[in-house]
């Protein structure tokens, strides 16, 4: 298979103890969750941007994709991350990208499927997401992630509510969003109402992750709203960088694969609690091959 990732390469900056960890974020995940996943004669072709000074950060994961399609920049979003342990993190951005160029891609089709994460919010507009629906006929995976933050006078992203949000999710396929997340595209008196209206867009599915308490499923049969959960199993956290994205890169890459909706959801919980239970940067070989 021919898979498409597209999302922005940042620089996360995490500060512990009294010492500043510099490491490689965003789209770096992704790419990693379809690594671990995904058959040798597959491709994987990365739209992201990358940076000369920072590469060597990237360059582990980079290398084994078809870099082809990315964008050479000046400079990469950088954002300082503060993590709390049962509250959304605080993120603060400075060097803040402008969306990704997408006109080196002349037939779309070349793709079985192609997966979009909003790393940044910013990494395409909606008009780019639309030209790319209107020349594409496979799935759209996409991953709302910081679309689902503005962006105050200090460069610190907030929840408000997504600018557009049915247009977003009218082009795409599946959807993936936390639970805080969730909130941001609906404005519907309950649950189910506010699952209801998103899915009402046209969505195959809804993905709804819930961190500790795992994954929901949420599709439209008859008209009626089914769900499937998977809960989390009781793990050592260890990371919580990086684990929603493996979480929706695995799925889609089961998904293309075939159609068992717990199957690809008991996968992806998998991959995501692995993910959560190792100091993953230093044990990208381990996470690839267990």
């Amino acid at each position: 298979m021919k898979i498409l990732l597209l999302g922005h390469s940042i620089i996360d900056k995490i500060e512990k103890g009294g010492q500043l960890k510099i490491s490689p974020g965003g789209i770096y995940y992704s790419l990693l969750g379809l690594l671990s996943t995904k058959s040798q004669s597959d491709q994987i072709y990365l739209l992201t941007g990358y940076n000369k000074k920072y590469l060597h950060l990237f360059y582990n994961l980079f290398s084994k994709a078809n870099l082809d399609y990315s964008n050479e920049l000046d400079s990469l979003p950088e954002v300082m991350l503060q993590l709390h342990e049962d509250e959304e993190r605080i993120e603060v951005y400075t060097n803040l990208s402008t969306e990704l160029d997408i006109n080196k891609i002349n037939n779309w089709n070349l793709f079985d499927g192609i997966l979009i994460n909003m790393i940044t919010g910013f990494d395409i507009s909606l008009d780019r997401l639309k030209t790319i629906r209107k020349n594409y006929n496979g799935v759209i995976y996409f991953d709302l992630h910081t679309l689902s933050r503005g962006v105050d006078n200090n460069m610190m992203r907030k929840f408000r509510p997504v600018p557009n949000a049915g247009q977003w999710i009218s082009n795409v396929d599946i959807l993936q969003c936390n639970n805080m997340e969730l909130s941001t595209i609906s404005s519907g008196t309950s649950r189910e109402d506010i699952i209801r209206s998103i899915l009402n867009y046209g969505l195959k599915y809804l993905i709804v992750t819930r961190g500790k308490y795992g994954a929901e499923l949420y599709y439209l049969e008859n008209n009626n709203v089914r769900a499937i959960t998977r809960p989390a199993s009781s793990v050592n956290v260890v990371n919580k960088i990086g684990c929603g994205d493996i979480f929706g890169a695995v799925f889609f890459y089961n998904y293309l694969c075939q159609r068992d909706t717990a199957y690809l959801l008991d996968a992806a919980v998998y991959a995501a609690e692995k993910a959560v239970s190792m100091n993953l940067l230093e044990n990208i070989n381990l996470f690839l091959h267990d």
